[in-house]
């Protein structure tokens, strides 16, 4: 049966638990031998050697009355500490010899008989002593020896258990280390050994068991993601974007073909290297690591001066950012359309407007009475043609205005005007459009509301672009409701639908030029009108943005200030 762990610790704390105590009780026995044999010289044989000797200091003047007190004394002391073969034979002859002195004094025979008591009994005492003195000594070299005997086999047995047990659990730890640093490393073959049918030995076989399905879950999928990690590399360098990848410590992570070209470096150079570093000597990568800057960006590429936005993405694990991807977008393409467009608008609306006017003066010389009177007929002609060249004045006029915008020129006709008469308008012409998808305009208008200080067409021109948006992303039958209310100095406007919303991460690109929301079905647009609308309402000193919820519509709102007086 395996020997468990734990039972090997304590046998091992147990045996070193048994060896002290065997060889303390041990040494205790042997010191108190020792002990008593010296306490036994002492109390008995000494204390005789010194009765014996006062009682011969008595008998030297015996005829003193202490003296005699004297030996009566320790002779009585003597008779009760008998401990030798024959001292009691000598003590009562003592006895029997001191009587007869105490008897006839003057008889010298009684001397030597009491001096020859006194001196057996002190040799049967010194025999004594050197009896128990010998086997103290035989006792002490006794121990002395079985201790040493002891001390050394005890020692080689703990010095064994000292040097052996320890590998015991310091072996397995060290390989387990081992093992575990392995897998840190992926290296997922390491196996480890243990002929230990213990807890590690469990633990070595559930590592094994561990390593062995990783090693079959790294070759299962290894092929699989190099293969993803291959066709994810080649969708981005086939974009025509610029894609940069950082880790979380802002290291390159990877370029794309288009980023390189950009950056004027190549991926194998900077790979791995903090983008701060790089940021040092590239100044295109200084600018993309500001914070969040959403600013064209205006780069020499393509042998010609391009346009670039911006866009940082976060990626995240568990809501934790691990890293970031820089997106530059090329919208070269969207400045040149817009550039060919104004100049197209531009062109247009003034070379029309000289015929158009021609037209106007030609349909008015008509209905003068000199020229010839018309029949009823020809009247309403000339009043349709009147009618159509001021609505085409009008457009072209609106058409210049958008230039000026996309220009940077734009000109204001500021004056006082009713908030009012501007929402009537932008009904009035996005009517036909509501219409067709069955969608009805509510108006909520605070009641008596002060004229704003406004250009009327640029501003009607920017609800007009509200309503037309808040049409385009209802669904058929749906509300778009149109407000204004005062709110300090200002009159507010706003413009509400029921549509599907606008991601807020989104909203604060929404006014930029050429963003469009990522998903919408508009594919044709430039991504102008609300830029247009913002530059508009700002250039008569307004305020403007947008408020939105995914499944829950948008609201577009903006202030214009109160006429002063």
């Amino acid at each position: 049966m395996a020997m468990k762990l734990k039972t090997k610790l304590s046998f091992g704390l147990t045996f070193l638990f048994l060896v002290i105590l065997g060889f303390g009780i041990m040494a205790i026995v042997y010191i108190n031998r020792l002990s008593n044999d010296s306490k036994m010289v002492l109390k008995n044989n000494y204390e005789s050697l010194v009765y014996c000797n006062n009682m011969l200091k008595a008998l030297e003047d015996i005829g003193k009355p202490s003296s005699k007190a004297m030996l009566e004394e320790n002779l009585h002391k003597q008779e009760g500490n008998i401990t030798e073969p024959g001292e009691m034979e000598a003590t009562h002859k003592l006895r029997k010899d001191y009587s007869e002195l105490l008897a006839n004094p003057n008889d010298p025979s009684n001397y030597y008989e009491i001096r020859q008591s006194l001196q057996l009994i002190t040799d049967l005492n010194q025999q004594a002593i050197l009896h128990k003195n010998e086997v103290a000594t035989k006792t002490a070299e006794d121990a002395n020896l079985w201790l040493t005997i002891v001390f050394v086999l005890l020692t080689l047995i703990t010095f064994t258990f000292v040097i052996n047990f320890p590998e015991v659990i310091s072996t397995p730890v060290r390989l387990l280390n081992e093992g575990i640093s392995a897998i840190a490393n992926k290296d997922y073959r390491k196996r480890i050994y243990l002929k230990q049918e213990d807890e590690f030995g469990e633990l070595a076989n559930a590592f094994n068991s561990m390593a062995e399905k990783l090693d079959e879950y790294e070759h299962s999928n290894l092929a699989q993601i190099k293969f993803e990690k291959s066709r994810i590399e080649t969708i981005i360098n086939q974009m025509r974007d610029a894609i940069i990848g950082l880790d979380g410590k802002k290291n390159i992570l990877f370029l794309n073909e288009v980023a390189q070209g950009l950056l004027g470096l190549k991926e194998t150079d900077i790979i791995g290297k903090y983008a701060a570093d790089i940021a040092l000597k590239n100044d295109l990568m200084r600018s993309l690591l500001q914070e969040r800057e959403t600013k064209e960006l205006k780069i020499y590429a393509d042998n010609k001066e391009s346009y670039f936005t911006k866009d940082v993405l976060d990626v995240t694990n568990n809501e934790t950012i691990i890293g970031q991807v820089i997106v530059l977008r090329n919208i070269t393409p969207f400045h040149e359309l817009n550039e060919a467009k104004t100049n197209f608008i531009a062109t247009v609306s003034h070379e029309l407007k000289t015929p158009i006017s021609s037209i106007k003066m030609s349909a008015q010389l008509l209905t003068d009475p000199r020229v010839g009177n018309l029949n009823p007929e020809q009247g309403e002609l000339i009043k349709s043609i009147t009618d159509d060249s001021d609505r085409l004045l009008k457009i072209t006029g609106e058409l210049l205005n958008i230039s000026q915008v996309e220009t940077g020129n734009i000109q204001l006709k500021l004056q006082a005007t009713e908030p009012e008469k501007m929402i009537e308008q932008a009904i009035l012409t996005v009517q036909f459009q509501a219409q067709q998808k069955g969608i009805s305009i509510s108006k909520n208008i605070e009641h008596a509301l002060p004229t704003v200080q406004a250009d009327a067409e640029k501003t009607s021109w920017v609800l007009i672009n509200f309503l037309t948006n808040a049409i385009k992303y209802s669904a058929n039958s749906s509300v778009v409701e149109v407000s204004a209310y005062r709110k300090e100095n200002n009159i507010v406007f706003a413009v509400t639908d029921n549509g599907k919303g606008i991601d807020e991460k989104y909203l604060p690109k929404i006014f930029d030029r050429y963003f469009k929301v990522p998903g919408t079905l508009e594919r044709n647009g430039t991504g102008l009108g609300l830029s247009i609308s913002k530059e508009f309402i700002e250039a008569q000193h307004g305020h403007i943005w947008a408020s939105s919820k995914l499944g829950e519509g948008s609201r577009f709102e903006f202030t214009l200030p109160i006429e002063s007086h």
